[in-house]
């Protein structure tokens, strides 16, 4: 007896350590295989939290990793490209798309036993891994790893029916509200154990099978599995930027949600069962257990949906914005996915220029279009930006984020720049104000910054280059000879030469901030067609 309960214990165990790496596999290659295109998908059918719900069912379904899905939606809250409330659709739809793994392995696992027939698949995948390069090799990653679940099924169920007698119902708490409690509280600690839900449930699915638990106990557990989630999420978002702190917040109060209003369907649950068909959930357990996890996790997104905006704005007080307006974007996790690590620069570089144009305006004498900055702050984040971008790590060279790259050190220079002229020579801009002679460029700079600032708001990055570089030919234009006129009245003496020297230090800082604005809008253009490539 002792050496049949030590090699159970062994096959159980190692049945689902094989599983739990047969999805880590798996997700890895899934995520190198269509990543990128999951996620544009992702970012592309976003509009509203009902099709945030929606594309976050099908990117979990497919990736098998809801944290996975909740990452992306971090980073494109992160990156400026999604609203909160959208994002928050995603997460919702992130827990439907959790349960297909108890789907797959309920009716692929116990079903059709394809423990042994998956053996050669798991050697096609290796082979593909080892000896082919780009999405073949990451195909047959996903394979092997595909392999490697049914694998972990199969020795979950060997070891799980050597514990049937030993293990059973009666030696779990009594099914009552406590005892409910008890087995929920079990199922967070399997989960935190486990690092993935999706191992827990597989595990309850197994015993289930075995009849080492009852539906009441499996169903508890798995509740428990669902709201262990998010402890997960909460301590992976300690230290994290505002928008990955709110995420993992949100996260937990919704799954809390669930999870209380799961505990009280379990009952009524097990009616509609017995009505409907007597019997069938007692042969059918572990088919009743999956359709019980799915339908809790689309009633909650049923239920809370509709209020999705409300619930945003609760969790935007709750834990309000503390990072400098600037720079809030610049979350150091989005690191770890150039694209969106990219994205969040360039938002947070052009929120910089178009701050930089108000001062511009406000300190030549446009007091209604024109705003002041805080000069010292704009600085931090224009430095803060260039470090972030100095930490993105690229692999290759010559393709469309690299060129980014090149285009975004080319803007914030330029705007360091800007930020000199604004800082170190506004007295040259007050020149330009008093100078009647300039009233002209002094006029076609402000209408200029105007227009470009409202061309940028509006994404139109052609029109704001277009703006920008008509103004300067202009101002070019019409400086050349001013420049002349003042030295020639320098040299006749119908000048003094303080007032020439102040009148050339005027024409300079218009011909040098003209200039400035011109090349940032020309790179910022650059940007987003490289983004777009």
């Amino acid at each position: 007896m002792e050496n049949l309960s030590i090699l159970t214990i062994v096959k159980a165990s190692g049945g689902l350590g094989i599983f739990l790496l047969g999805m880590i596999v798996m997700t890895d290659g899934l995520r190198s295989l269509a990543g990128d295109a999951i996620r544009n998908a992702l970012m592309r059918f976003t509009r509203s939290p009902l099709s945030g719900a929606a594309t976050g069912a099908i990117t979990t379904a497919i990736l098998q990793s809801s944290s996975a899905t909740t990452v992306m939606a971090v980073g494109f809250v992160g990156a400026g490209l999604m609203a909160f409330s959208e994002a928050l659709g995603i997460i919702f739809g992130a827990n439907i798309g959790s349960t297909i793994t108890g789907w797959v392995v309920a009716l692929l696992g116990f079903k059709l036993h394809l423990g042994t027939i998956v053996l050669p698949i798991i050697l096609l995948g290796v082979i593909l891994k080892l000896f082919f390069k780009d999405k073949t090799a990451s195909f047959g990653y996903t394979l092997a790893g595909f392999g490697l679940i049914f694998v972990g099924i199969s020795l979950m169920q060997e070891g799980m029916s050597g514990f049937e007698g030993i293990i059973t119902p009666e030696y779990l708490p009594e099914d009552s509200l406590i005892g409910r409690l008890k087995l929920v509280a079990l199922g967070i600690l399997s989960t935190l154990i486990t690092q993935a839900s999706s191992a827990g449930v597989a595990a309850t699915l197994t015993a289930l099978y075995v009849d080492a638990i009852n539906f009441k106990q499996a169903a508890a557990l798995v509740i428990g599995m669902d709201v262990g989630t998010t402890v997960t999420a909460a301590m992976a978002s300690i230290g994290g930027s505002v928008n990955v702190r709110r995420t993992g917040f949100s996260h937990v109060i919704y799954n809390l949600f669930t999870g209380v209003m799961a505990l009280f369907l379990i009952t009524p649950y097990i009616y509609l069962w017995d009505a409907l068909a007597p019997g069938a959930l007692i042969q059918n357990a572990e088919i009743a257990l999956v359709a019980f996890h799915t339908s809790f996790n689309i009633l909650g997104v049923l239920i809370v949906l509709p209020f999705t905006h409300q619930f945003a704005h609760l969790i935007e007080k709750i834990i309000p914005s503390k990072e400098p307006i600037f720079t809030e974007k610049l979350d150091k996790r989005l690191l770890e996915e150039p694209n969106l690590a990219l994205e969040a620069a360039r938002i947070s570089a052009q929120d910089e220029f178009i701050a930089l144009l108000y001062h511009i305006n406000f300190i030549l004498g446009d007091l209604q279009h024109g705003k002041k900055a805080d000069l010292s702050l704009l600085q931090s984040a224009l430095d803060q930006t260039q470090n972030y971008v100095d930490q993105i790590d690229l692999k290759q060279e010559k393709d469309a984020k690299w060129k980014q790259v090149i285009s975004l050190i080319h803007i914030l220079d330029h705007a360091q720049r800007l930020h000199e002229r604004c800082e170190e020579d506004e007295y040259r801009a007050r020149l330009v104000q008093k100078s009647p002679d300039l009233h002209y460029e002094h006029q076609l700079l402000i209408t200029s910054n105007t227009k470009i600032i409202s061309a940028i708001s509006s994404k139109k990055f052609s029109n704001a280059r277009k703006h920008a570089k008509e103004s300067e030919k202009l101002i070019k234009k019409s400086l050349k000879p001013y420049r002349n006129t003042i030295t020639k009245k320098m040299a006749r003496d119908e000048i003094n030469f303080q007032i020439g020297t102040g009148k050339l230090e005027a024409a300079r800082w218009l011909d040098r901030v003209s200039y400035h604005i011109v090349r940032i809008t020309h790179h910022m253009e650059e940007t987003v067609l490289y983004t777009a490539k």
